[in-house]
């Protein structure tokens, strides 16, 4: 036994390790190649871009703009007669009605004494003359611009009359004006918290200005009214709705609503107003560009009015053009990528 412990046991499991070592030095590198290694593999699979059919359906345009409520602006209110100042009549602050009185102002004119065949001179008395300056609209006196026996001329502001009414006002991106094929005259205003949405009237699109001010609240701050890079936008709040200068708010604007029309999304064209270009899937499989007229989009699908017929397969983005942007990485307005 001891013969064994010192010599036969030792040599048996060298022996072993030899023999694993020896196989995996075999598998490693002499292993002999599987049936049909030497044949070269290609890929099976084949890339198609995705494609679309030219549907029937309706499109809803409705542009949403963040917006603001804002006080109309205070009026000035000028003087209509030229002379003295006898009395002011309001304080900054106040409250007035429309017609009540603001200031009253008193003019003299001299006259040429007359003198008679024999010599005689008659003094004449000057010629007077009193207006009363009169609030025009009902509202808040935010300024007072004269002071008793000051002289003033035609024109000259006497105070200034802030109305209680309001508008709301936003700013339209550039390319959300191209969705505006149409310019209505009122829109619908939704206000966090507020009342319910309401039709807001006079609804108007000029130029936007990064400086300009719409009006002056409350406490007496102003509001912008546009962003220099669009257009600004602004309604008429109704009389009947309770609002608060500085308010947040969604302008929603219907500008047209197509029914029973082809569309297409507006990932499949390249341009998104009056003209554009599809790539047309042909009955070989092959593409072809094709130029196509584009009628109102809601941002995400435009209307076609001419270039394709229903059932039309064209390719759903644009070959070449980015990856359209997806979920909460899409402006819902304007459709901007918000993630890039």
């Amino acid at each position: 036994m001891r013969i064994a412990k010192v010599w036969v046991f030792p040599i048996l499991r060298i022996l072993i390790f030899v023999a694993i070592a020896a196989a995996l030095v075999k598998l490693a590198f002499f292993a002999a190649p599987a049936s049909g290694d030497d044949e070269v593999a290609f890929p099976t699979g084949e890339l198609v871009e995705p494609q679309v059919a030219v549907s029937v359906g309706t499109i809803t345009n409705d542009v949403v703009v963040d917006a603001t409520v804002v006080s109309d602006p205070a009026a000035p209110v000028p003087a209509t007669l030229a002379g003295a100042v006898t009395t002011v009549d309001v304080v900054a602050g106040q409250a007035v009605a429309a017609g009540d009185r603001l200031a009253s102002l008193r003019s003299e004119t001299p006259q040429e004494p007359l003198v008679a065949a024999d010599g005689t001179v008659t003094e004449r008395k000057p010629i007077v003359k009193t207006a009363v300056i009169t609030a025009p609209v009902a509202g808040t006196v935010t300024s007072v611009a004269v002071i008793k026996d000051q002289t003033v001329v035609v024109g000259d502001a006497v105070a200034q009359v802030a109305p209680p009414t309001f508008h709301v006002t936003g700013s339209l991106a550039a390319a959300q004006l191209y969705r505006l094929v149409s310019r209505p005259a009122e829109g619908s205003v939704a206000i966090t918290g507020g009342p319910a949405p309401f039709p807001c009237t006079s609804l108007t699109i000029g130029a936007g200005t990064s400086s300009s001010s719409s009006g002056t609240g409350e406490t007496g701050e102003t509001a912008p009214t546009g962003d220099a890079s669009g257009q600004s936008v602004s309604c008429v709040v109704p009389g009947d709705v309770t609002v608060f200068s500085g308010l947040a708010a969604k302008l929603t604007i219907p500008a047209g609503v197509a029914t029973d029309v082809l569309t297409v999304p507006l990932t499949a064209v390249e341009g998104a107003a009056g003209k554009g270009v599809v790539s047309v899937v042909t009955a070989d499989g092959t593409t072809e560009k094709r130029d196509v007229t584009l009628g109102i989009n809601d941002g995400t699908t435009v209307e076609v009015t001419g270039g394709l017929a229903e059932g039309d397969l064209v390719l759903e983005f644009v070959p070449g053009a980015a990856a359209a942007p997806q979920g909460d990485c899409v402006d819902p307005t304007t459709g901007e990528d918000l993630c890039s």
